[in-house]
């Protein structure tokens, strides 16, 4: 494996059409292919603008399906996800065959160890079009996570495979969705098995003023000295919400928490910057204060990690009932959080 060091990342931020109105899993999955299409489309000019040198794309969260509303599990699993090998998964992957890029992303998943639920997966493809890292969502409100079915899903792929980083030609990549830039531990846990990009498909609030995400891009960049490429979608279709409530922000973070690149609202190439990751590495392996990995004392926060447990593991071992399952089990835990003094 040839490393290249020193390329562009592009955030793509482009409209995410939502299949939910679809009136029949063949209807939904025809929307599917044609976001897909869509996307690649749109690859082969964003790199005629960002340059050949362009390696990695990150596109939006939510871009080929928008989320489930009033589905059950079954059909969402029907009309939405992919699957391990999928023809979804064999379009997208001829995408970045086809530009020679390294295709991130985020998709719902149905995995055959785990029937009668459904994953949100955060995924990268290499330019041979095989899915290199699949990392499947921890912190959600609303969708099952490997955390749900925590035992079972430790046997099947261990904690490497819940914390995974792909050790890339272009660097060692690892990813993060949505809101789940607001946990620190996750990127932390990443950052521990040597991260240096994380890719963040989003699909948020863009607003001209500072939001908890985009000052959490920049906290988690600096805490860990790593690249942050995090692409929101430019407005969403096909749902009853504002189209433009999750629109622009799209952005670039180097490892010191500086905005490279930053996008306004609607679909845009703009968010694209150079990464170097010579300069990341010299700056890890320089004594100093700001070497702030090289500094962590874990063994001063591990007993109480330990000794603490706020939202409990394995709550769908039993299976999945629905949304309800969510906010049932987080008044639970506020109820008892509120209990023991701690909030």
């Amino acid at each position: 494996m040839t490393e290249t060091t020193n390329y562009r990342a592009v955030a793509l931020q482009t409209t995410c059409r939502a299949i939910t109105a679809s009136r029949s899993t063949e209807e939904a999955r025809s929307l599917i292919s044609r976001n897909i299409e869509r996307v690649g489309r749109q690859i082969p000019p964003t790199i005629g603008w960002t340059g050949p040198d362009t390696r990695l794309i990150v596109l939006p969260e939510y871009l080929l399906t928008g989320f489930p509303t009033r589905e059950t599990v079954d059909e969402w699993i029907a009309k939405a996800c992919l699957t391990d090998g999928c023809r979804e998964y064999e379009a997208l992957g001829a995408i970045a065959q086809k530009s020679s890029v390294f295709l991130a992303g985020n998709a719902y998943e149905f995995d055959a160890h785990f029937p009668g639920i459904f994953f949100q997966t955060s995924f990268v493809l290499d330019p041979s079009g095989n899915v290199v890292l699949r990392y499947r969502r921890l912190n959600s409100m609303y969708s099952p996570t490997p955390h749900d079915v925590w035992d079972a899903y430790l046997d099947r792929y261990g904690l490497d495979g819940v914390f995974p980083v792909a050790r890339t030609e272009i660097g060692r990549l690892a990813a993060v969705a949505s809101e789940e830039i607001l946990y620190p531990e996750l990127s932390r846990c990443l950052a521990m098995r040597g991260a240096e990009i994380i890719v963040h498909s989003t699909c948020e609030v863009g607003s001209p003023r500072a939001t908890p995400k985009s000052i959490a891009r920049r906290a988690r960049a600096i805490e860990n000295l790593v690249y942050v490429v995090s692409a929101n979608t430019a407005g969403m279709e096909g749902l009853d919400l504002p189209g433009a409530s999750a629109d622009g922000g799209s952005v670039v973070v180097d490892y010191k928490g500086g905005v490279l690149a930053e996008a306004g609202y609607g679909e845009s190439v703009v968010a694209y910057a150079d990464i170097d990751l010579e300069a990341l590495r010299r700056f890890r392996r320089r004594p100093g204060m700001e070497n702030l990995l090289s500094r962590q004392r874990f063994e001063a926060y591990a007993a109480s990690y330990a000794e603490h447990s706020h939202y409990p593991a394995n709550t769908m071992a039993g299976g999945f009932s629905g949304r309800k399952h969510f906010t049932d089990t987080q008044q639970a835990v506020i109820e008892r959080l509120a209990r023991t003094g701690v909030i």
